[in-house]
C-alpha cells in the first residue's frame, strides 16, 4: 500500500500536468507549442539513435567526471578546513568571495585559460559544484558531537581511524545535502557549458535546434533534461539511504519515543 502511495505522489503532478497540457492543446496548433503526442514522436525520432550517443553520452559523460572531481575536492578540502580553526578563519573571507562569483562568468576565463576542450567543460561544472559539497562539508566536521570528540580522543583513536569513524560518520549528512545541490547545479552548467563553442552535447543540440526553430526537437531535448534530472535523483536518493541508513535508523527511533 504504501508503495502506491508512493507511486501516486511521484507521478501525480506530470501526470496532471500532460492533462492541462493536452487540453490546453487541443485548439488550433501553435508552432512554439508542439502536442504532447508530438512531442513523444519526436523524442522518440530525435533522441532514440546515433544521437544518444553523439550528444547524450558525452554529455552525461562530462557532467559525471565534473560531479566526482567536485566531490572529491570538496570532501578533502572540507575535511581540512573545518579541523583546523586558524586554516578556516583565514580562509573563510576568500572562499565566501570565491562562492559569491557566478559559475557561468568563470566559462570565458576557463576557455582562454584551458581551451575549447573536453577538460573545460568539466571544469565549469566542477567550479560550480564544488561549493555545495566543501561548505557542509566544513559545517559537518565543525559540528562533531564534543562528546564524541573526547571520548575518541580518551580512547586514543586517532589519525585515519578517527576520520573513518568520527568525522566522516558525524559530517555525512551534511555532506549528502551538499551532494544534492551540486546535482542540479551540474546539470545547468553541463548544458551552459556546451552552449559556448561546442560541436556535441545536449546544450548544443538544444541551442542548435533553436537556431533552426527545430521547434518540437528543441522542447525534446528540455523533455530529456528533466529526464536526466529526475533519473540523477533517483540514484542519489537510493546511495543516501545505503550510505545514511544509520542516521535515518536513528531519526525513525527518535521519532517512534
Amino acid at each position: 500500500m504504501r508503495t502506491v502511495k508512493s507511486l501516486g505522489y511521484f507521478f501525480g503532478l506530470p501526470v496532471l500536468l500532460v492533462i492541462i497540457w493536452w487540453f490546453a492543446t487541443l485548439g488550433p496548433s501553435n508552432f512554439f507549442v508542439p502536442k504532447p503526442g508530438q512531442l513523444v514522436e519526436t523524442f522518440i525520432q530525435t533522441w532514440i539513435g546515433p544521437r544518444f550517443l553523439t550528444d547524450v553520452v558525452p554529455s552525461i559523460l562530462r557532467l559525471l567526471a565534473g560531479l566526482i572531481l567536485a566531490i572529491v575536492m570538496g570532501i578533502l578540502g572540507g575535511m581540512v578546513i573545518g579541523s583546523i580553526r586558524w586554516l578556516r578563519q583565514f580562509l573563510e573571507p576568500l572562499l565566501e568571495f570565491l562562492r559569491a562569483i557566478p559559475p557561468t562568468i568563470l566559462v570565458p576565463v576557463l576557455l582562454l585559460l584551458i581551451g575549447i576542450n573536453n577538460e573545460m567543460k568539466i571544469a565549469v561544472i566542477a567550479s560550480g559544484c564544488v561549493w555545495p559539497v566543501l561548505i557542509n562539508t566544513i559545517e559537518g566536521v565543525r559540528a562533531v558531537d564534543p562528546v564524541l570528540s573526547d571520548t575518541s580522543r580518551i580512547y586514543r583513536i586517532s589519525g585515519f581511524a578517527r576520520i573513518r569513524h568520527l568525522v566522516l560518520r558525524s559530517a555525512s549528512p551534511q555532506m549528502m545535502a551538499g551532494i544534492r545541490q551540486s546535482l542540479s547545479i551540474g546539470l545547468i552548467l553541463m548544458v551552459i557549458s556546451e552552449m559556448f563553442a561546442a560541436s556535441e552535447g545536449l546544450g548544443f543540440a538544444i541551442v542548435q535546434f533553436q537556431r533552426i526553430y527545430a521547434i518540437p526537437e528543441m522542447w525534446s531535448g528540455i523533455a530529456l533534461l528533466g529526464i536526466l534530472g529526475v533519473a540523477l535523483s533517483f540514484i542519489f536518493q537510493q546511495v543516501q539511504r545505503r550510505v545514511l541508513s544509520w542516521y535515518n535508523g536513528q531519526k525513525e527511533a527518535q521519532d517512534a519515543r
